[in-house]
C-alpha cells in the first residue's frame, strides 16, 4: 500500500534551510574531525548522547550542557552530540525513533518525522554551534540531512547491506562501519574497502558515481555468540587484532571507534565509562593503538537507566531505548579552569577528565604500564577481585601489572 508520496530531500532543505552561520560551523567541524582521522590532529573524539533522540527539548537541553563542557575541553578533545533520529530493531517491533514516530506514544507519521528529524539537527548546531552524528538506518534518508552532519555510523545489521557500503562511498563526511552482531572483524574491514571504492549505482532514481570515502573506518562494539552472550572487544588482543586486519589491507586513514555500550558493556550502561578508561589505558600502552583508536562512543541522557512507552507518565530526558548513563556534571563547570591545567594537576588525560566528571566511576588500576608478567591463576584471582569490586579490567591491563 503505497500511502502517501513524501517531500524529496531538495524540497524540505528549502522549507527547512540552514543558516549561512551554520553552514560555516559545519564547514569548520568536518575540517576539524577529518584531521583526526587523517593524523593532523592528535585530539580525541567522543561521539556521545542518548540512544535515540526521541524528545526535541530533552535533546537540546542535554546538547546545551554538552556544548559547555566541549567547550571546556576543547584543547584536547572533540565532542559530537549523538543525535541519532533513527532506531534498528531486532524484531522490528517497538520504537523506530522520531522519523517513524514524532510523537512515541503516537502513530507513525513519516511526513512531519522528516521534518521532525531535520529541526532537530538544525536546532543542535544553531543553538549550540556543535555539529551532530546520526545512524544511517535508511540510505535513501541521507540527503535529507547531508548539510547538517559531520559523522555517520552504520550500524552492526546493516554492514554487510550493499547500499549502505555504496552510500558510504559517496558521502564527504567520517563514516563508521560497525562490526556485524556476529564479531566477524573481516566483514567491518570488508564494508570499509567498499566504502572507500569508487562505485555506479542506482540513488533515489538517479544513477550516480561516487569517488570513495577516504574517511571511512570501524567501530568496534562486540558481538553476540550463539549462545545469545556478549562478547566484547574491545580489550588490547582486539584492537591489536584489528590493526593487523588494517594492515593487510592497501586502506588509507586506518582508524577505529569505540563503542562503550551495546555488546561491549553487556548492555550494561554503567560499564561505560569503566570500559572507555581502559581503552585510554591500552592507548598509552602501545603507539601503534593509539594512532589507530581515535575516539569512544558513549550513550548519556539527562537521566540514568531507560523508561518504557506506553505505561503512562514519562521521566523528561530518560531514555525509551536502551538504558544510557545520566548526566551528572557535579561541580565541573564551576572548578575546572581549562582542561589542560587540570590534567596537569592529576596527571590524567583531558579525556579522562572530562568522562571523570561527567560520569564518575569507581577508579581504575595505577595508569603504568609495567612489563611484568604474572602467573595465570594470579590473573584469574585479581581479575574476580576486581570485577566483585566493581572495577573493571581487561586481560592486557592484567599482563601489565
Amino acid at each position: 500500500e503505497f500511502v502517501r508520496k513524501l517531500p524529496t530531500p531538495t524540497e524540505i532543505r528549502e522549507q527547512y534551510p540552514l543558516s549561512a552561520r551554520a553552514t560555516e560551523i559545519k564547514k569548520q567541524r568536518d575540517a576539524e574531525i577529518a584531521k583526526v582521522f587523517t593524523g593532523d590532529s592528535d585530539k580525541f573524539l567522543v561521539i556521545v548522547g542518548p540512544c535515540s533522540a526521541d524528545n526535541e527539548d530533552a535533546v537540546l537541553e542535554y546538547n546545551h550542557r554538552l556544548a559547555k563542557v566541549a567547550d571546556k575541553v576543547s584543547d584536547k578533545l572533540i565532542i559530537i552530540p549523538r543525535v541519532y533520529t533513527n532506531k534498528p530493531r531486532t524484531t522490528g517491533e517497538g520504537y523506530k525513533g522520531i522519523v517513524h514516530q514524532p510523537d512515541p506514544e503516537g502513530k507513525p507519521d513519516l511526513l512531519h518525522g522528516l521534518i521532525a528529524m531535520r529541526k532537530m539537527h538544525m536546532r543542535v548546531v544553531e543553538e549550540t554551534d556543535l555539529t551532530s552524528a546520526d545512524e544511517m538506518l535508511y540510505p535513501s534518508n541521507w540527503s535529507y540531512l547531508s548539510d547538517i552532519l559531520s559523522y555517520v555510523a552504520v550500524g552492526a545489521r546493516s554492514v554487510e547491506n550493499q547500499e549502505h557500503r555504496l552510500t558510504v562511498s559517496g558521502i564527504d563526511i567520517p563514516a563508521g562501519m560497525k562490526n556485524p552482531t556476529s564479531g566477524d572483524l573481516s566483514v567491518m574491514i570488508n564494508s570499509v574497502i567498499a566504502a572507500q571504492g569508487s562505485h555506479s549505482f542506482i540513488y533515489r532514481t538517479w544513477e550516480v558515481k561516487t569517488s570513495g570515502n577516504p574517511l571511512a573506518h570501524t567501530i568496534l562494539r562486540g558481538a553476540t555468540n550463539k549462545h545469545g552472550n556478549s562478547v566484547p572487544n574491545y580489550h588490547y588482543e582486539d584492537i591489536q587484532l584489528l590493526l593487523e586486519k588494517y594492515n593487510e589491507t592497501h586502506l588509507v586513514n586506518p582508524a577505529t571507534i569505540i563503542d562503550a555500550n551495546h555488546s561491549n558493556s553487556g548492555k550494561k550502561y554503567e560499564q561505560q565509562i569503566r570500559i572507555v578508561k581502559d581503552v585510554l589505558h591500552t592507548r598509552r600502552c602501545n603507539k601503534d593503538i593509539e594512532s589507530l583508536v581515535k575516539g569512544v562512543m558513549i550513550e548519556s541522557y539527562l537521566e540514568p537507566g531507560n523508561q518504557k512507552i506506553g505505561c503512562g507518565n514519562h521521566v523528561y530526558g530518560k531514555s525509551i531505548t536502551d538504558p544510557c548513563l545520566g548526566w551528572e556534571v557535579l561541580n565541573f563547570l564551576n572548578t575546572l579552569k581549562t582542561s589542560k591545567t587540570f590534567a596537569a594537576v592529576f596527571h590524567q588525560s583531558a579525556a579522562e577528565v572530562f568522562l571523570s566528571f561527567c560520569f564518575p566511576v569507581p577508579p581504575l588500576l595505577s595508569r603504568m604500564c609495567l612489563p611484568v608478567h604474572i602467573p595465570d591463576f594470579i590473573h584469574t584471582k585479581v581479575e574476580i577481585h576486581l570485577r566483585r569490586r566493581n572495577i573493571g579490567v581487561s586481560h592486557h591491563l592484567l599482563d601489565t601489572l
